[in-house]
């Protein structure tokens, strides 16, 4: 179910796109955003990974470096029939994880250091088996074209508004003033909400393979609690920026005083995620 609505909402997205390109630009415009939005898939798909690494500064690491989480990201992508995925950290207090890479065979799961200081071993587990999860079910890519392209519809308004502010329309521009109020105000709303709720979705699916890969639902139940816990008790992340947060387990710039609920935000209420684990773990017999 989450799999065809995530299919339905890129086509909106990509819809809207194009709607955009037409709105402002006639049919060659429209054109124009569909050339612009293969191109955008085509690059994400290639340097999404190698881009959001350096850009959190995250480090590579072998076995000797960090046995133990080594040896559990092995342990996972076993569990999950995936190739051993490459391994960073970053130094950063904040408890956090993701994961990158344009397909299972150039894959990275990063965690931050204070994921390991906050975490035991099997709640470790549990976070890592979402990060596997989303590689798995190629979320990153999803993920990472989404939100390109809603920066692209939200640039175009952007440009827009300010033709209309220092009267470069011509006269002919299409829509009018319906059409231009569209295209500054609607669309770029349109493309986040969307944006959203393909992030929102993917997520849920996470947790439920995730909890299958690590062995135990309550595994990252368990993590999920003591991460939101952080998350509101503590600064956001450092590093973090608005068009990669939707990569972590828990969106690293929202806390209990900022956060933006329902259709505003990245990722399913924690506590609800909670629930549907909980929920898993009876469905296995791990919980009465």
């Amino acid at each position: 179910m989450n799999i065809f609505k995530t299919f339905i909402l890129m086509a909106l997205l990509t819809g809207l796109m194009v709607a955009v390109g037409g709105a402002v630009g006639g049919s060659s415009g429209a054109m124009i955003m569909l050339v612009i939005s293969i191109g955008m898939n085509f690059f994400s798909y290639w340097f999404s990974d190698s881009i959001v690494l350096k850009s959190y500064n995250a480090r590579e690491i072998s076995e000797a470096d960090s046995p133990q989480l080594w040896n559990i990201v092995a342990k996972l992508a076993k569990n999950a029939e995936l190739p051993m995925p490459r391994v960073y950290i970053i130094d950063t207090d904040v408890p956090n994880a993701f994961a990158t890479g344009r397909n299972p065979d150039h894959a990275a799961v990063a965690v931050t250091t204070g994921i390991m200081k906050a975490l035991d071993y099997n709640e470790i587990s549990g976070v890592l088996g979402h990060e596997l999860a989303h590689v798995k079910h190629r979320d990153i890519l999803i993920g990472t074209i989404a939100a390109s392209m809603a920066g692209v519809i939200s640039m175009i308004a952007n440009i827009v508004q300010w033709g209309a502010i220092f009267g470069t329309r011509s006269d002919d521009d299409r829509g009018g003033i319906i059409g231009l109020l569209a295209t500054i105000i609607l669309a770029p709303i349109a493309a986040t909400l969307i944006q959203l709720a393909v992030s929102r979705s993917r997520e849920y699916d996470a947790d439920k393979t995730g909890g299958e890969i690590c062995g135990n639902p309550m595994y990252l139940a368990s993590a999920l609690e003591k991460i939101e816990y952080y998350a509101q008790h503590s600064a956001p992340m450092p590093q973090a920026g608005t068009a990669t947060a939707h990569m972590f387990i828990i969106n690293p710039l929202e806390n209990s005083k900022k956060a933006l609920k329902n259709l505003f935000s990245t990722h399913p209420a924690t506590d609800d995620r909670i629930a549907h684990l909980r929920e898993q773990a009876r469905d296995m017999h791990l919980l009465g």
